[in-house]
């Protein structure tokens, strides 16, 4: 086992997420109704993100038991987005400052000598968005790391 195919963000308003991700320039696909939707996939390069609503994610774990779901906090974990550009960063951050993210860190020179900052999305879930001058990336985006 080697790769992550999918990764699953449980959200309170999947509707809301849904608008938030496709501002932003995710492209989605649809599981039921564009207006109620039961699961969304996003058609990005790499590993795909999910949508999924979190009470039915954590019953998909354990349907008797499921995990508890707490609220608020900085859940351990972040999401990252790599660009190209520091013109890229900036455009990023603009747009997702347009459709209501929380910003929490503003773009900015970085101690490692990169160029990024951090946002959050409706969720909670914390993103990185960050360019290093001497990134490269392979023929699906993907960063080489």
């Amino acid at each position: 086992m080697n790769r992550i195919n999918l990764i699953a963000l449980g959200v309170k308003d999947i509707r809301k997420s849904l608008d938030f991700y496709k501002n932003i320039g995710f492209e989605a696909s649809v599981t039921g109704d564009e207006e109620k939707p039961v699961i969304v996939f996003f058609k990005n390069e790499g590993s795909k993100l999910e949508l999924f609503p979190l009470e039915e994610l954590a019953r998909d774990i354990d349907q008797d038991n499921p995990p508890a779901i707490s609220a608020g906090g900085f859940p351990g974990f972040t999401l990252a987005y790599n660009g190209k550009s520091e013109a890229e960063i900036d455009d990023i951050f603009k747009k997702v400052k347009d459709v209501g993210a929380q910003i929490v860190k503003q773009p900015q020179t970085l101690s490692w000598g990169g160029y990024g900052g951090y946002f959050v999305d409706p969720d909670g879930y914390y993103w990185e968005v960050a360019y290093g001058a001497d990134w490269e990336f392979d023929e699906n985006n993907m960063l080489i790391i």
